[in-house]
């Protein structure tokens, strides 16, 4: 059963860790998207795979079981903003790891333009600069939903956050 202090291990690397494509391309998304390391990508890269066998093993069953799991499976992937509302198990089945490298908070906070680079994006959200409707997130891993990607600004103690206003209110008097 293992020691209930230690926690599951959430990812699974490769299976052979001397393939030159595959550490190209793994250094490459580590590069993209801001990772401190591989472990990160391996997480994402297991949840892109656990997703797929979810889908490939509802195909096995019969159309009237499946359809209930099917619409679970579907709304749960639309919810984290991972697929459209129309998509098919089809497209569950091509899922990866970039899906869900693109709902990190970090790369949202760095997309939305609240950092100027990925790392500085990174760096905020573990300082506890970046908040989600208003609660401080500091993990830079943490996978964004649809509905709180609109969410995602400065945390309101925070000094960028001060200053932003600042420079609305400087605006706003130049304007006027």
């Amino acid at each position: 059963m293992g020691d209930p202090k230690k926690p599951r291990k959430k990812w699974m690397g490769p299976k052979h860790p001397w393939i030159k494509e595959r550490l190209v391309r793994e250094l490459e998304l580590v590069g993209r998207y801001g990772l401190r390391n591989k472990r990160e990508l391996w997480k994402l890269e297991t949840l892109a795979r656990y997703f797929r066998h979810r889908a490939r093993s509802l195909l096995a069953l019969p159309p009237e079981v499946r359809e209930k799991e099917e619409k679970a499976l579907l709304a749960r992937l639309n919810e984290l903003g991972v697929l459209p509302e129309n998509a098919t198990l089809d497209d569950v089945l091509n899922l990866t790891a970039e899906h869900f490298l693109e709902r990190r908070l970090q790369t949202i906070v760095y997309k939305k333009g609240l950092a100027r680079t990925i790392y500085e994006a990174r760096q905020l959200i573990v300082h506890g600069h970046i908040a989600i409707a208003g609660r401080k997130i500091r993990s830079p891993g943490y996978l964004v939903k649809k509905d709180e990607e609109d969410l995602v600004d400065y945390a309101p103690t925070s000094p960028y956050a001060k200053r932003r206003l600042e420079e609305q209110v400087q605006q706003e008097e130049a304007a006027s």
